[in-house]
């Protein structure tokens, strides 16, 4: 179970994963040495996964983000395996989530332009043989940005 202070720790880290230890103690009002051993802790135990950096998708070329819904034509667990293969070797595809409902699939793409993101569709994702449908939206702006998860 999480205390209130890996709580803390956990949203303190989700808004800067630079933080130091000091920076961490400063904020918890504990010593360095406790602070970054909950740290490891948390670490160890699966609760931090990893740390990356936020990049800016318009700052690098990617001005086209999309949401992709897929339906696909048969479900077995062979056919998964196929689109799920096909997922993962395309990296204009970010995020993939299993859904209830009409879809199976909601996808989330970054394309550098329009052309871009209707030949991943069409030429890609359309043809994949467990795929029967496809149905896009194109994200106009974006409200909140991918917020830290609640702790």
């Amino acid at each position: 179970m999480l205390d209130q202070i890996d709580k803390n720790l956990l949203a303190a880290l989700q808004e800067n994963a630079h933080l130091t230890a000091q920076d961490l103690s400063e904020r918890l009002n504990m010593s360095a040495s406790q602070a970054g051993r909950r740290r490891q802790k948390l670490e160890a135990e699966g609760y931090i996964k990893n740390y990356r950096a936020h990049v800016d998708a318009v700052r690098i070329g990617l001005t086209v983000q999309a949401f992709v819904q897929v339906h696909l034509a048969t479900h077995g667990p062979e056919q998964a395996r196929n689109f799920a293969r096909m997922i993962e070797l395309r990296s204009e595809i970010t995020s993939v989530w299993t859904l209830t409902g009409e879809a199976d699939y909601l996808l989330r793409v970054y394309c550098a332009n329009l052309a871009e993101l209707n030949m991943l569709i069409h030429d890609v994702i359309l043809p994949h043989p467990t795929v029967a449908r496809v149905q896009s939206q194109i994200v106009m702006d974006q409200l909140k940005q991918d917020a830290p998860l609640p702790t």
